[in-house]
């Protein structure tokens, strides 16, 4: 009989990787450390398959095509960020068996067999497999491009995860990536909530799984959580049990969190984190108002940002021709110049400073975001070949 050995949490923070001047470095290299405590798990726990529940921060699927759930399928897990690449075995039979057993319990599943994976996955694979050669499952959960799936479906999702898993032979680890708060590309990147992650914390700790599932997608947006939904999957699968948290920062605009639910054990440390959160968390229950589906009409904007992460040619005609790639992309005025938000990118204190203008545009905040960040890289590689060349 399958059995889940190990339930893990983590932050996937592409900061990680880059080390940007605006991050506090001892932060950056305490969630590392804690990630890697995770790794130390799976040694304890010798899993014979990882299942990565992760999404998509419109590095894959875009807005050409956005599943509400997915699952790599083929024979390799293909990830790539920040200059570095993974490619990693799939446990084929067991995603298989996934796709097919899911779909048929009334999960719509897409799939694919090549998709290239974001930096979702890219860190946990860095700082939690760290090179161990376990085979992977990689899920993708539609987080940010509404409609969302609920965390009660998240949950119902991970549940028939675990039926199938216990109808096999194989020890499983889980490992959810995402999360705490954070409010990529829009107005309150500086302010997440990190009374709410404090609050959900202790709530998981104690074992209140629902204090998650009970939340709406509009809740979470409220709070900068929508990643949750990728935890909400895990808990599904193991059900009320008790977390223990690892570590948590709250950056200036992201809260890390890394947390253990399987295998169980004593607190190996109090937390200093449950003893400040309230009893109850209030929302505000506005609605979404951070991370909506962008207007139909700014199509060209939001499919240029995706083509610009992830061609390098076209990133460097943005930075020298910015006038011959708007013409060639048909983009009106107002889309042009907050396409010149990215061609300027390189001359901006803070990266996220560009972002409300391609905002305001209709590009989706996430997209640009990222964007900004593809082109900021770009604009450093052609400056140091510059000087390279004097």
């Amino acid at each position: 009989m399958g059995e889940i050995v190990a339930a893990l949490a983590t932050c996937h923070a592409p900061q990680l990787f880059t080390y940007p001047q605006d991050e506090d470095h001892a932060q950056l290299d305490a969630s590392v450390a804690a990630m890697r405590e995770l790794g130390k798990i799976l040694d304890e726990t010798a899993p014979d398959v990882a299942i990565f529940l992760g999404s998509d921060h419109l590095e894959t699927f875009s807005i050409s095509c956005v599943p509400t759930f997915a699952i790599v399928a083929g024979s390799r897990a293909l990830a790539e960020f920040a200059g570095r690449r993974y490619d990693l075995p799939v446990h084929r039979e067991m995603a298989e068996d996934f796709l097919n057993n899911l779909v048929r319990a009334g999960f719509d599943l897409a799939y694919s067999e090549d998709a290239l994976l974001g930096h979702t996955f890219a860190v946990p694979f860095e700082f939690v497999l760290e090179g161990r050669p376990i085979p992977v499952v990689p899920f993708h959960t539609n987080v940010y491009m509404p409609p969302l799936p609920g965390p009660r479906r998240c949950a119902a999702l991970g549940r028939e995860i675990a039926e199938i898993i216990a109808s096999r032979t194989e020890r499983v680890a889980l490992i959810a990536s995402g999360g705490m708060s954070h409010y990529p590309g829009t107005w309150k990147y500086p302010e997440p909530e990190f009374e709410f992650d404090r609050w959900m914390i202790g709530e998981l700790e104690r074992g209140n799984a629902d204090a998650l599932l009970d939340m709406t997608v509009e809740q979470l947006d409220e709070v900068g959580n929508t990643e949750l939904l990728n935890w909400a999957v895990m808990l599904g699968a193991i059900g009320d049990q008790p977390g223990e948290l690892l570590q948590y920062t709250p950056t200036w605009h992201h809260g890390h969190a890394v947390m253990r639910f399987l295998p169980a054990r004593p607190k190996a440390t109090a937390s200093t984190v449950s003893d400040q959160t309230p009893g109850r968390y209030e929302f505000k229950n506005k609605g979404f108002e951070f991370y909506k589906h962008p207007p139909a009409s700014a199509y060209k904007l939001n499919k240029l940002l995706f083509d610009v992460r992830t061609d390098s040619e076209l990133r460097r005609r943005l930075l020298v021709d910015l006038d011959g790639v708007a013409a060639e992309w048909g983009l009106n005025a107002e889309e042009k110049e907050a396409t010149q938000a990215i061609a300027s990118v390189g001359t901006t204190e803070r990266v996220s400073d560009n972002a409300a203008i391609l905002v305001k545009a209709g590009a989706h905040p996430l997209q640009a975001l990222m964007t900004l960040h593809a082109v900021h890289g770009e604009f450093r590689r052609l400056r140091q070949e510059a000087e390279n060349q004097e």
